[in-house]
């Protein structure tokens, strides 16, 4: 068990022996504090968590606008990020680690650990799934992103809670943007998810605004899955809030005394995994003459390759206008305190650009999924970010683009007004709303 105040790493009896490369990924929990007076509604939030960080910022967000809601809740996190025992959590957090697996491609994973198979692996996190939600019995079942969950493997706790669960409410949330209206439409028929959602799903919360990106719209939704579908605004937490709002700025993750006066560009890819082709480019634009005047600021990521990092550091190696940093686990101090940021167009990261109301160069992605060029092109079509085709001379535009988006203008008031970043409090909200009216609709019990 962890603790708030130590940790005692303890294996279960039943946990197979082939775990142990996972740096202690067992079954053991952490345990937060359960609130006095009222009694809490327990909500479990899944989280699969196969590539980046996203999932996982965007589901602590959340929970930590439950837990400090004024109605009480308790909380227990369901991932299998690889990094959730170097992440700070909400206070009286509840977590049940997933052994990691990996993204491959389009529907196809692979277990973290060498030598894993991933049969097993996903074998042993549907195990673990179903056996706490057979125990804590949740009031709210909150599922990210992923309807069946990672390769289907939440199929067979959704058939619990509805054949033996009947109290428990069934959430699925959902980004706005998750590819092509026309790719989501494809897949969803060929995996049968609309008649998944219908069946297994007593409300949709989607992780956006409608004004935006209409979801229903764009995927296809049926009337009945539509009357489900409550619009909650971009998801932020109270703590990024808090570090927006804190006067001493929090600690950045740069040398301040070798940055100096100069401006602080900021570049960034969430987890790192995929932003080598980014941070490359990047500096290959700025280091073909002479030093620059401003300073520049590379966060590699926790899941950016070993090779891939050090290929970086050499290639910036002997520059006083560059540093790598190897990570940030708390971006948003540094987010806030420099002059311009150049990034993906992860969900995670834009919100929390919006919510610093922050200069930037969005670089997205094209594959596997076109939903950061999406993302990437509705923030600028706002007017709020710069946009840039990564399919391009990307090194010769951003050695270009970076100096003009330092000199120019933060981007008027009512850009930034057009965005609404009370997701994380809406979810609070509605989940309090949920819990009061737990049964499901008659049409759905038919």
């Amino acid at each position: 068990m962890i603790t708030e105040s130590a940790c005692d790493y303890r294996r279960p009896p039943y946990l197979p022996a082939w775990d142990r490369p996972q740096r202690g990924f067992d079954a053991q929990r952490i345990f937060g504090t359960r609130r006095e007076g009222a009694p809490a509604t327990q909500v479990c939030i899944y989280s699969h968590d196969t590539f980046g960080l996203g999932h996982l910022r965007r589901n602590l967000a959340i929970a930590d606008q439950l837990l400090r809601s004024a109605d009480p809740f308790e909380v227990w996190l369901l991932t299998g990020s690889p990094v959730i025992r170097q992440t700070k959590l909400p206070h009286g957090l509840h977590v049940q680690p997933l052994p990691p697996v990996v993204k491959t491609g389009a529907e196809r994973y692979a277990a973290r650990a060498p030598g894993q198979l991933f049969g097993l692996t996903k074998g042993y996190r549907e195990a673990l799934i179903m056996k706490l939600v057979e125990e804590q019995r949740p009031d709210v079942f909150l599922v990210d992103h992923a309807p069946a969950g990672m390769n289907g493997e939440l199929l067979s706790t959704l058939a619990l809670i509805r054949n033996e669960l009947p109290r428990t409410r069934t959430v699925l949330g959902l980004r706005d943007i998750l590819d092509s209206p026309e790719s989501v439409r494809r897949t969803w028929q060929e995996q049968e998810l609309h008649a998944l959602m219908e069946q297994a799903y007593d409300d949709l919360f989607v992780y956006g605004s409608e004004r935006l990106h209409d979801v229903v719209a764009a995927y296809g939704l049926s009337t009945k899955l539509a009357r489900r579908v409550q619009y909650c605004g971009y998801v932020v937490g109270p703590a990024r809030f808090e570090q927006l709002r804190a006067t001493d700025g929090g600690k950045v993750c740069w040398d301040r005394q070798r940055s100096g006066a100069r401006p602080v560009v900021l570049v960034m890819a969430g987890g790192g995994g995929d932003g080598h082709f980014l941070m490359d480019a990047y500096l290959q634009g700025i280091c073909r003459g002479a030093p620059n005047d401003f300073h520049s600021v590379i966060v590699t990521g926790p899941l950016m390759p070993g090779a891939e990092s050090q290929a970086l550091r050499n290639a910036a190696a002997g520059r006083d206008d560059v540093e790598i940093v190897a990570y940030a686990s708390e971006p948003m101090p540094s987010i806030r305190a420099a002059d311009l940021v150049v990034s993906m167009a992860g969900y995670n990261t834009c919100v929390e650009l919006l919510a610093a109301r922050k200069k930037a160069i969005l670089v997205p992605r094209s594959v596997p999924r076109l939903e950061q060029k999406l993302r990437a092109d509705l923030l600028a079509g706002l007017g709020l970010f710069d946009a840039v085709d990564p399919d391009a001379d990307l090194a010769a535009t951003l050695s270009v683009r970076v100096p003009r988006a330092l000199a120019a203008a933060l981007p008027c008031e009512a850009g930034w007004a057009a965005v609404d970043l009370r997701g994380a409090e809406r979810v609070a909200t509605a989940l309090a709303r949920c819990a009061s009216r737990l049964e499901r609709p008659i049409e759905d019990l038919a």
